[in-house]
């Protein structure tokens, strides 16, 4: 298994999966905003105060790549590494493994950047920092 600036173990609950058994795809975007959230939570930052302080985080861009399914009752792992892709965008490196077995079953790259109140990217120094994207 990868090693990772944060990571968080869930649980597939039966309500996320298809009529297959198996976890649906969109459902992984849920898993992985939630590791984000956590993510941030755990360094200190709040997103409400984020956004009154005019900085508002955006998604970019998700890809995924899809390895194997979860299925009900699985429980996993999700983490993640933060990466600096250009001057104003930053990266989620993210992976899920089933933890029975840590077969990777998704990797992923969230792509985001900062909005500043004029609707313009800008990163602020004080994310750089604390995401140690030096």
């Amino acid at each position: 298994m990868e090693e990772f600036q944060f990571k968080i173990e869930l649980d597939v609950r039966d309500y996320e999966c298809d009529m297959q058994g198996i976890v649906n795809n969109s459902v992984y975007q849920n898993y992985l905003e939630h590791t984000r959230h956590e993510y941030i939570k755990s360094i200190g930052l709040d997103f409400a105060k984020l956004t009154e302080m005019g900085i508002m985080l955006v998604v970019k861009r998700v890809e995924i790549d899809y390895q194997a399914s979860l299925k009900s009752g699985d429980s996993f792992i999700s983490g993640l590494r933060m990466v600096r892709l250009s001057p104003l965008r930053f990266g989620f490196e993210q992976f899920i493994y089933r933890k029975s077995d840590e077969k990777l079953m998704i990797k992923a790259l969230v792509t985001g950047t900062s909005i500043n109140r004029k609707g313009r990217p800008e990163l602020p120094d004080e994310l750089i920092k604390v995401w140690g994207l030096e």
